[in-house]
């Protein structure tokens, strides 16, 4: 999984001989509010992305929902993009039995991994990823213990990773477009 887990440590500077602590990465990022509810339950995240928006993104095969028995946080889809060279897939997760703040505080929260606000309009998001890992993904608290997450994942490290938590965030959004006309 992308989400390795990193050890951050050492030293940036000394004065008098004690040791300065290096800048941490685990500083806890303010969350805009969220604007309105949009529900997770009973939704496809194979449904969430319109053909207009598949095309846009250039998927090239039909959305597969993957197994239940893929360890994963809530149902997912893959959309792959593989027609031609660089390769990769989107995710898009619809978490219904978890809040947003669980990456920042709770049963989710990786102190190993960087949390940065994400700009998803009208709602609190993060990007979460590892530094210098192949992966990123964005989190969208859509709705009061209800997460949305869209990843994208190289099918090899053809991408620098700050372009990955780009293409994450314009898959979240499109996804929440996609759940705002949805009722």
């Amino acid at each position: 999984m992308f989400l390795a887990m990193l050890t951050l440590s050492g030293c940036t500077s000394s004065i008098g001989g004690v040791a300065a602590p290096a800048p941490s990465t685990s500083r806890t990022p303010e969350l805009p509010p969220r604007a309105k509810d949009l529900s997770l339950l009973g939704k496809d995240p194979c449904a969430l992305l319109t053909p207009a928006q598949l095309d846009q993104l250039g998927e090239n095969g039909a959305p597969r929902r993957l197994a239940e028995d893929v360890q994963r946080d809530g149902p997912t889809c893959a959309f792959d993009v593989d027609a031609r060279t660089p390769t990769y897939t989107y995710y898009l997760e619809t978490i219904p039995t978890a809040d947003i703040r669980d990456w920042l505080t709770g049963a989710h929260h990786r102190s190993s991994l960087v949390r940065e606000p994400a700009d998803v309009p009208g709602f609190p998001a993060l990007l979460n990823y590892a530094p210098g890992d192949e992966g990123c993904e964005t989190l969208v608290g859509v709705a009061d213990g209800q997460t949305l997450r869209a990843q994208v994942a190289p099918d090899d490290g053809s991408f620098p990773q700050r372009q990955l938590c780009d293409m994450a965030t314009t898959v979240a959004k499109m996804a929440v477009e996609t759940l705002e006309t949805v009722k």
